[in-house]
Parts: structure tokens; C-alpha cells; sequence
């Protein structure tokens, strides 16, 4: 079993190359397709912790439910934005990682880098054509 999971949405880009990051480690992670398997509350409250942010870094807003929902009232507590992303799972940011090194937002999908414990193994393109590991397994 992997020591790595991944929070992920196979719809967008920015946790696609974060997968292939992870896997041009040479690392297979768990790939946990939240939005048809959402995480629990408490799950998703310890990866909120476990990352150090506010539980509103956490909320996607574009693509989503946030306006309509009134997300955007700063006088709604943690617990109420927690039931907005349990019933809501696309208000969840993605992709998440989690490593024995820690757990991060990987936005742009280039902090995963941070994450990994193999260095790349090889060069790495974004879907957009952005060069991040360069021939030479070195961070461009």
C-alpha cells in the first residue's frame, strides 16, 4: 500500500500533472476520486489541519455552488463551511496530498515537490506545456 494518497478530480488539469508527478517519483498513489468518495467530516477536518490553513482555503469557488450558498459571508463558522463541502464535495479544493512528509494543497501542482520522498526520475511537462523537471531530473 502506498504512503501516499491523493485527493483527486481527474477533470482537472492542475491534479492530473499532480498525479504524474507523483508518479514520475515512481511512486503509485492512492487515488481517491473525492468527489464520488468524499472524505468524511472528520477526515476532511484533519486534512484541514494537517495542512495548517483556515477551513476557507479550502472552498473552490469557480465551477461551484459558493455564491449561490452565500459562502462569502465571513460570519459563518468552520462547522457551517463543513457542511457546505460534506454536501457540496466540488467546494472542495484539489488536489490534496498526503505523504509521510505532509499533507498540502497542491496548488500550483508543482508543490507536490515538496512532498515527495523519491526525487523525479526523469523530465516532467505540464499539460500546458510548461517545463517543471527538466532532462536532467532537476526543478526548472
Amino acid at each position: 500500500m502506498s504512503q501516499i494518497t491523493i485527493y483527486h478530480n481527474p477533470q482537472c488539469g492542475t491534479s492530473r500533472n499532480t498525479l504524474e508527478l507523483i508518479r514520475n517519483s515512481g511512486e503509485e498513489p492512492t487515488v481517491i476520486e473525492y468527489l464520488q468518495t468524499p472524505p468524511d467530516r472528520t477526515t476532511l477536518v484533519r486534512l484541514i489541519k494537517d495542512m495548517g490553513i483556515e477551513m476557507r482555503a479550502l472552498l473552490r469557488i469557480k465551477g461551484t455552488p459558493y455564491e449561490e450558498l452565500g459562502l462569502g459571508d465571513t460570519s459563518l463558522t468552520d462547522d457551517q463551511l463543513i457542511d457546505a463541502m460534506m454536501a457540496h464535495p466540488i467546494l472542495i479544493n484539489r488536489p490534496i496530498v498526503v505523504t509521510p512528509l505532509g499533507t498540502r494543497l497542491c496548488r500550483p501542482s508543482e508543490a507536490v515537490l515538496d512532498l515527495l520522498p523519491q526525487e523525479q526520475r526523469g523530465s516532467f511537462v505540464k499539460e500546458d506545456g510548461q517545463v517543471v523537471i527538466d532532462e536532467n531530473g532537476r526543478r526548472v
